[in-house]
Formats: structure tokens, sequence, C-alpha cells
């Protein structure tokens, strides 16, 4: 079977075959680069059906798999999200808005607000994150458990190596 990176090598391998066995990269890189683009179109749409945009499910999903109180400062979902400070301002205000977060004073330091699932907002999330990973199992489902492994494996081998290790 061919995809599109097979043509495109092919192509480079017909314009500079000096090159032909260094190409090994662009057959990974550019089919992460894709499947990258497929799950966020899949994402994208999935945020859609449901009336909300991308970062605001990752908001909802990072407070809901933080546990009870289903509370984090703006600080923390910062590294979550990978937005500027300004960004998740923003981003809270609108999911305020709507009535999915509430911002909530720390009881021992009052100076401290922190970011709060409203109860509307846990239960839709407990139902999405169940719809969500059905979606990527469909997305994944052409690989069977081994190779699911395998790849998963060698990911996080070259997360690691270059330096994203965040839990967040």
């Amino acid at each position: 079977m061919s995809d599109a990176v097979d043509a495109i090598v092919g192509q480079w391998t017909a314009e500079r075959p000096d090159l032909a066995a260094g190409l090994w990269p662009v057959e990974v890189v550019a089919r992460i680069q894709r499947m990258n683009r497929v799950i966020d179109k899949h994402l994208k749409a999935f945020a859609t059906e449901h009336e909300l945009e991308v970062g605001e499910l990752d908001v909802l999903f990072t407070l809901c798999r933080s546990g009870p109180p289903y509370a984090l400062t703006a600080g923390a979902l910062i590294p979550a999200a990978m937005v500027t400070s300004g960004a998740i301002t923003n981003r809270i205000d609108r999911m305020e808005a709507k009535g999915l977060v509430e911002r909530v004073r720390d009881g021992q330091d009052r100076r401290t607000v922190r970011i709060r699932l409203t109860e509307r907002s846990l239960a839709l999330t407990e139902s999405l994150i169940a719809e969500h990973l059905r979606g990527y199992a469909e997305l994944l489902a052409p690989l069977d458990p081994a190779t699911r492994a395998t790849v998963a494996g060698a990911l996080r081998t070259l997360l690691e190596e270059n330096g994203d290790t965040s839990i967040t």
C-alpha cells in the first residue's frame, strides 16, 4: 500500500537520488504531521458537535482528571493548555460566561483563585470523555494491540529524548 508520503519520497528520490538514503526521516515526520492533522480535524469536529471549542475541551478534561474538587489555579492550567496566561484568562472568561467553570477563592489563601468545574460541566465532561475516547479508538482501530503498544512506546521515547517530559 502506498500513501502521499511515499509519493513525496518518490519525488525526492527521482529529483535527488543522492538523498535517497537520507529520506527516512520524512517517512516518519511527515506521517506524524499528517496524522496530527487528522486528529486535529477529528477533535475540532467533536468539540463543535458539543458546542465547545477545542481549548474548552482541554480545560474541562484537565479539571476533571485533576479529581475532586475539580479545581486548579489558572497558572496550573497554563502548562496543560500550552497557552499564555492572557490566553488562559480569556478562555476561562468565555467558559465562565457559558456556565462551564466558576472562579472560587481558596479557603486558606483568599488571594488564590481556583477555576472549578460547575456541577453541570462535571456531568457533561464525564459523558464527553467516554465519547472522546471512543473516537480516538476508532482512529486507531486499524492497529492491533501490539502495534499500538509499539507506536506508543516509540513516541514516548521520541518525546522524552526531545525534552517533552511534562506530565500536565
